[in-house]
């Protein structure tokens, strides 16, 4: 935690990253086991790494994964589950990924439409919402900022729920995120980036320097 602000870098590939993501300080590192993602590993590359990893929270990111499937992230070492997945998506899904590894560990970050808001039945299943930038096709890796003044007003309708803002986060706009958003917790992945997968060492330094600068 950095002056109060939680980081997660995410998009992590590999044990040369993650223990850089360490060394900067960041408190959660995400892998992302949605295979159309070209930040993408396996679960067998996770456990070969997962003994040599730093000791730092895991989270598994996945896009409409089954209750068996996290379930195995579970058994594999992670320790949080964000799932991405369509707004419309029936509730009695969303209660099962709830029931198989509790709404304290579950991240739940539904894909929202620009007028769209998290829906009121969705609160009691998870302890936790990521925010990410609506795109047609794609589950978040856009590199496009997303709504800030919506995350915010979240943020502040719900403060009970821990809130995380995602979505084109950068060295450069990190200052500007945090002070439109209020955000407390932030997810950072293609904006510390030399090539998909592969994180810039100088970029990720200097995100932190950013975001520690605004704080000030």
């Amino acid at each position: 935690m950095i002056d109060g602000i939680r980081i997660k870098v995410c998009g992590i590939t590999t044990l040369v990253d993650a223990d850089f993501a360490d060394a900067c300080g960041a408190d959660y590192l995400g892998f992302i086991f949605y295979a159309k993602s070209p930040r993408a590993i396996t679960l067998e590359q996770f456990r070969a790494m997962q003994t040599k990893l730093p000791a730092r929270k895991k989270v598994a990111v996945n896009v409409s994964p089954t209750a068996d499937e996290l379930r195995a992230f579970a058994d594999a070492g992670v320790d949080f589950f964000q799932v991405h997945f369509p707004h419309d998506t029936p509730l009695k899904t969303v209660e099962a990924w709830a029931k198989a590894v509790g709404p304290g560990k579950l991240w739940l970050a539904p894909k929202l439409p620009p007028n769209a808001d998290v829906a009121e039945e969705l609160l009691p299943l998870a302890g936790t919402f990521l925010l990410d930038t609506f795109h047609n096709e794609k589950f978040g890796g856009t590199g496009e900022t997303g709504d800030w003044a919506k995350f915010a007003r979240h943020q502040q309708a719900n403060p009970k729920r821990t809130w995380i803002l995602s979505g084109g986060l950068s060295p450069d706009n990190i200052g500007d995120a945090l002070r439109a958003s209020g955000a407390k917790f932030v997810d950072v992945n293609s904006g510390v980036e030399s090539a998909p997968g592969v994180k810039d060492r100088e970029k990720l330094k200097r995100f932190v320097v950013r975001l520690h600068e605004s704080r000030l």
